[in-house]
């Protein structure tokens, strides 16, 4: 069982009150669900600062029978590329990982490894949101990434949306990044439109030029460029932006801010 390691600090540790936060959020946000979406990309700070975002993102979010969460390896201990086959918890209960998926995926680059998702939270932070609106509807497939390169990128794209295609499923891809970090906010917001625009295009290779050219700082750069590459297979055109914001926004501080950004991909 991998049990929860930001509950409590990063969002709600109680049943009871973590409802009533993830209820908040959405009392303001239309529940509109579009069919259409293969993947999409969330903020994974806490939910002070990035939950209102995020929860423009799920409201857009259809039922799913998996959903491919790919997150950052911050601690960079484990597996480079590591899928996970344990049990989530959270305060709301329990979520299974869909096995047969993990079982299908190629398991030349990505290996099956605990170690990696022990006690990071860029994946942790998506299941709450999940079970708030699809209760026990749904499998994972949580899926970690440390450093790598473009062309491996756009292989563990390839290789999960040809995962996708062999199951007669609704599968969803989630890339889980903040944007700019650590910036006055007119800079962070600038280099985050910058890269985000390449984003709404498809465009990976115009992205990864981008984050390079303006170096920005989005702690998830290879997992969106995967999710590009799959929902790119998989017959997306396009990236819609739900809500951008930073957290100057949040507690007035505009000196120093981290960007969060809610993309849908059609």
């Amino acid at each position: 069982m991998r049990r929860p390691v930001v509950a409590g600090f990063w969002y709600e540790g109680e049943k009871g009150r973590l409802e009533k936060q993830l209820r908040e959020f959405f009392s303001d946000v239309p529940r509109e669900e579009n069919e259409a979406i293969i993947g999409a990309v969330v903020p994974h700070a806490g939910y002070l600062y990035s939950g209102g975002v995020a929860a423009t993102v799920y409201a857009a979010l259809p039922p799913a029978d998996i959903f491919v969460i790919l997150g950052t390896n911050h601690q960079g201990i484990g597996s480079v590329l590591a899928v996970s086959r344990e049990t989530w918890a959270t305060p709301l209960g329990e979520v299974e990982v869909d096995e047969a998926f993990v079982d299908a995926l190629p398991k030349r680059i990505i290996d099956v490894d605990e170690t990696a998702h022990r006690y990071e939270h860029s994946i942790e932070l998506q299941l709450p949101f999940l079970q708030f609106l699809f209760d026990k509807t749904f499998r994972v497939v949580p899926i970690s990434f440390g450093l790598i390169d473009m062309d491996t990128a756009r292989e563990v794209g390839e290789n999960l949306a040809d995962t996708i295609a062999q199951f007669d499923k609704k599968v969803v891809i989630l890339a889980s990044s903040d944007f700019t970090h650590y910036e006055p906010d007119t800079i962070a917001r600038a280099k985050d439109e910058y890269v985000i625009e390449a984003i709404r295009a498809l465009d990976v290779a115009k992205f990864y030029k981008r984050v390079y050219e303006r170096n920005v700082t989005a702690c998830g750069v290879d997992q969106i460029a995967a999710m590009m590459h799959a929902a790119k297979k998989l017959g997306a055109t396009e990236g819609r932006v739900t809500k951008y914001m930073t957290s100057g926004d949040i507690i007035g501080d505009r000196s120093s801010v981290v960007g969060y950004g809610g993309i849908i991909i059609v």
